[in-house]
């Protein structure tokens, strides 16, 4: 016969294994900004495509982090700065979580995903917040991305299969100059979301 004492031991190793297994994540590098190559696999794209006359610009600093920088100017309908990955199959799919180390200015920055599309000034967005001169590691779902065109929301519905571009933008409305570090981003699957 078994006692009391076995059956909640049995039921509690059962849980805490079955608690293990759904905690379990597998984890994928993104971007790291560690080579000089790197520079050449992201460009800017600001408001002066439109007539805008902000200035963003990265570099590869001498941590080897990505420095977005520059002045966002709200002349002349202006008010976005960006920076981008060039298109290249990202690998992602439904319920994975994308996770970015970044260090800011206490602004409101996105990260922007790009699909290959006739649309003009398209993309999947989600904002996030920074702390001024603080790392922090942020964490967005896919499933949180809103389609946007010309920075309003639109209803499409986003295939991460198709995603092949990642960027960061700014357009908080407030002019002036920016900073947002970036150290790395990678994306994070769920063991059972595979």
């Amino acid at each position: 016969m078994i006692s009391k004492s076995m059956l909640y031991t049995a039921i509690c190793g059962l849980l805490l294994s079955t608690s293990a297994v759904v905690a379990e994540e597998k984890e994928k590098m993104l971007f790291k900004f560690g080579d000089k190559d790197t520079v050449k696999q992201w460009s800017t794209v600001n408001d002066g495509v439109m007539g805008g006359r902000s200035n963003g610009r990265f570099k590869i600093n001498e941590d080897k982090n990505m420095e977005f920088y520059g002045n966002l100017s709200l002349e002349n309908n202006g008010g976005f700065a960006s920076v981008r990955s060039r298109p290249k199959k990202l690998g992602l799919s439904a319920g994975e979580t994308l996770v970015v180390q970044i260090r800011g200015d206490g602004r409101e920055y996105y990260l922007n995903l790009y699909e290959p599309s006739n649309r003009i000034a398209f993309s999947y967005r989600l904002p996030f917040k920074t702390k001024a001169g603080e790392w922090i590691e942020i964490s967005l779902p896919l499933k949180d991305f809103y389609a946007t065109s010309f920075g309003r929301r639109v209803q499409t519905k986003l295939d991460p299969s198709q995603v092949n571009s990642i960027g960061f933008m700014l357009s908080d409305k407030k002019a002036g100059p920016f900073k947002l570090e970036v150290e790395w981003g990678k994306v994070v699957t769920p063991e059972s979301a595979e």
